[in-house]
């Protein structure tokens, strides 16, 4: 049945963003839908069709809350929350920043720490570098990638793979914990963090952690965790350099890579692998030998998908071999410079 939406404080999240795509009209709305999801999508589209007319008021009114968490939002990149809640309130008065920034971590989930993203690592890595090792991985966590690795770079030996550990491992951080590490790092910043429990850390962010870092600090963390945690070490090996990354190598180090690849299992890997990743290779070989291995891809016929990443793990074995002898070189942050 269809609606008339008259009270801005009555509706839901779902029934605001109805109208606002309604006021934006449908050149500006279908920009908006191709950044969300299809059950977004769908929910939004039901919507708005049982949407029978909106009053300019309660059109303004989304008009304007729409505005204000874009400005809060904006605010928080330029400066973090606190920047942010000192000018919403010149601009809308305490009350009403109070409420924009309530909303804003509420739906949007600002991340905790967010007053220390815009600091100097340099000048943080004096804040937290003797604190306990749990302690610095859960501050890490939240930073970004770039941001960690000059930390980790520059923490002393003994610390870096027993932190990198422990990013790897952590799950989930109670918010009172992170209240209290938050509190000693900037007591002035009242805390806005999300009252659910926040999903921090993992395999994945130190695997970012560590791409960025320099090659010898990658090197010592990963020699430690071979010895103490043999199976994370491999878990994160094999996320470090994924099969689709080849195409972030120059030319010359994918040929001296192609030289030490059996071409059975170039032509398998390449069988599951992308078509810009296909294209990549297949410019680095002869003209003789890339139609070979397409017609053996060709003939092959379907793959399972096991044996194709068996074929993939073995050329990025191929290609880490390489690196550690120093014959490519793979681009990432922080000292891997290459001097001409």
């Amino acid at each position: 049945m269809a609606r008339n939406n008259n009270n801005e404080k009555d509706m839901d999240g779902v029934q605001k963003a109805a109208i606002l795509l309604i006021a934006l009209g449908p050149e500006k709305s279908s920009k908006i839908f191709k950044h969300l999801k299809e059950e977004e999508i769908e929910q939004l589209t039901l919507e708005i069709a049982n949407t029978n007319s909106v009053s300019p008021q309660t059109k303004e009114e989304v008009l304007n809350e729409f505005y204000e968490v874009c400005l809060a939002q904006q605010y928080i990149a330029e400066g973090g929350i606190g920047y942010a809640k000192e000018l919403l309130e010149k601009a809308l008065g305490s009350d009403k920043a109070r409420d924009v920034i309530s909303k804003l971590t509420a739906s949007l989930q600002v991340r905790p720490f967010e007053f220390i993203r815009k600091t100097d690592p340099a000048q943080l890595l004096n804040f937290i570098q003797d604190e306990h090792p749990q302690t610095i991985a859960l501050i890490l966590s939240y930073l970004p990638a770039s941001q960690a690795s000059m930390i980790v770079g520059a923490l002393p030996p003994e610390k870096q793979a027993d932190v990198a550990k422990r990013i790897a491992q952590m799950d989930r951080t109670s918010p009172d914990v992170i209240k209290q590490v938050e509190k000693v790092l900037e007591r002035k910043l009242s805390s806005l963090v999300n009252q659910d429990y926040t999903i921090v850390g993992g395999v994945d962010s130190i695997v970012e952690i560590l791409n960025s870092v320099d090659r010898g600090t990658e090197k010592h963390i990963m020699e430690t965790l071979e010895i103490e945690e043999p199976e994370l070490a491999d878990e994160i090996r094999r996320k470090m350099f994924v099969f689709e990354d080849i195409i972030s190598l120059d030319d010359r180090a994918i040929q001296r890579v192609l030289r030490d690849v059996d071409n059975n299992d170039l032509a398998l890997a390449l069988k599951g692998s992308t078509e810009e990743v296909q294209n990549v290779i297949f410019n680095n070989l002869s003209k003789r030998l890339a139609v070979m291995i397409k017609e053996d891809m060709d003939f092959m016929g379907p793959v399972r998908m096991k044996d194709v990443e068996e074929a993939q793990q073995k050329i990025v074995n191929i290609i880490r071999k390489l690196e550690d002898s120093g014959e490519i070189v793979i681009a990432r942050g922080g000292g891997d410079e290459i001097i001409v």
